[in-house]
């Protein structure tokens, strides 16, 4: 049973250790997940998630979250990329498939293949002071408009999206970093408004995968279980009431809220990691604590060995993933297999996402003028 397969998992330091070869190669893991934390030049960026893909078997997602604006792990390497919202008030949607495919560059120069973007989440006022300049617009029609143009320019560049943070964390007053949300909204709204964007893309493909959000929605689901961990919400309203087909993943299970919705106790972990799966999710994401990960994995395993039901659910997105990667890494093989980065390369990266910012600020002084 691939197990490993429904895991995708971060860790400390900025090469490879002896530490992390005997964790991948125990775990197998779907995917790697680096931050800021792990990246500190581009081919060293590039020489790292070269070693973790060594010691795993299956071809591995290389994730990171990359935005722009305040989500940006490349800043410190290739420079600022544009926040979402400010490639927005450009108004130009040549421009949103121009965002989509900068970042995706500068992903896919690195060694990535998957970017935990674009955020579909709605701009209200509710969670301004969480969202930022990560969420663009308050309409969801507005919202498809810019998510379908990045996709898209991110599959220009051979790197796939993830949209997040589903249902919407448009009403979210509190972090899921740090606190469990509660959105209080029927999903006759929801559906209206926060889930429109999830609808209109998954009814042409074009979310590859869907990331899902922490936050509780008790007039959905009567309590307060985290959407992350609800199959009301993972099975009965995204895959059957709207049919999505493709990859389906938690947000980081080592988050305040969710760990907090679980338990205070030392097998929060387990609990959060089962519950998703249990639910219908296909990856969940544990991004730091190689102790996590690993409790997790083997209460994983001991579940499955208990539960008839739970190893079926196990075995259907184990299967789902393989599956996943084998149609769109066919695809990408160009982009697995990229060379290191030249400082040459890095340099032209550099100027590219510099006379990017300028054009959108240029864009944006011209819509104002013309205002």
């Amino acid at each position: 049973m691939n197990i490993g397969q429904l895991l995708i998992i971060g860790f400390d330091g900025t090469e490879m250790s002896p530490r992390l070869a005997s964790l991948l190669t125990k775990i197998q893991p779907a995917g790697v997940i680096l931050f800021a934390r792990n990246i500190t030049g581009a081919e060293q960026t590039h020489t790292l998630l070269r070693e973790c893909q060594k010691r795993v078997a299956t071809p591995l997602f290389t994730c990171v979250d990359l935005e722009g604006g305040t989500v940006d792990r490349f800043r410190d390497v290739l420079g600022s990329a544009p926040s979402p919202a400010e490639v927005f008030a450009t108004g130009s949607r040549a421009l949103f498939r121009k965002h989509g495919r900068v970042i995706g560059e500068n992903c896919r120069a690195l060694g990535f293949n998957v970017d935990f973007a674009p955020v579909l989440d709605l701009a209200y006022e509710a969670s301004r002071s969480v969202m930022s300049t990560r969420a663009v617009s308050d309409d969801p029609k507005q919202v498809v408009v810019y998510a379908r143009e990045f996709l898209r320019g991110l599959g220009d560049a051979r790197v796939l999206g993830c949209g997040k943070h589903f249902p919407g964390l448009g009403e979210a007053t509190l972090d899921t970093h740090h606190d469990l949300p509660s959105v209080e909204k029927p999903l006759r709204k929801l559906w209206e408004q926060d889930l429109v964007p999830y609808r209109s893309l998954s009814l042409h493909r074009e979310l590859p995968m869907i990331m899902v959000s922490h936050a509780a929605f008790p007039a959905v689901t009567k309590d307060r279980t985290p959407a992350s961990l609800s199959k009301k919400w993972i099975t009965d309203i995204l895959r059957k009431k709207i049919g999505y087909r493709g990859l389906i993943c938690s947000d980081d299970l080592e988050m305040g809220g969710v760990l907090a919705a679980a338990s205070i106790e030392q097998a929060a972990i387990e609990q959060v990691t089962i519950g998703h799966i249990r639910a219908g999710g296909d990856l969940g994401l544990i991004c730091h604590r190689e102790d996590f990960i690993l409790r997790a994995h083997e209460a994983v395993i001991r579940e499955a060995e208990r539960d008839s039901r739970f190893a079926r659910r196990l075995r259907e997105s184990a299967r789902r993933v393989l599956a996943f990667k084998k149609k769109a890494f066919a695809k990408r093989a160009a982009a697995r297999q990229s060379p290191a980065p030249t400082s040459a390369r890095v340099e032209k990266l550099t100027r590219q996402l510099w006379e990017f910012g300028e054009e959108i600020r240029m864009a944006t002084l011209a819509r104002e003028e013309r205002a």
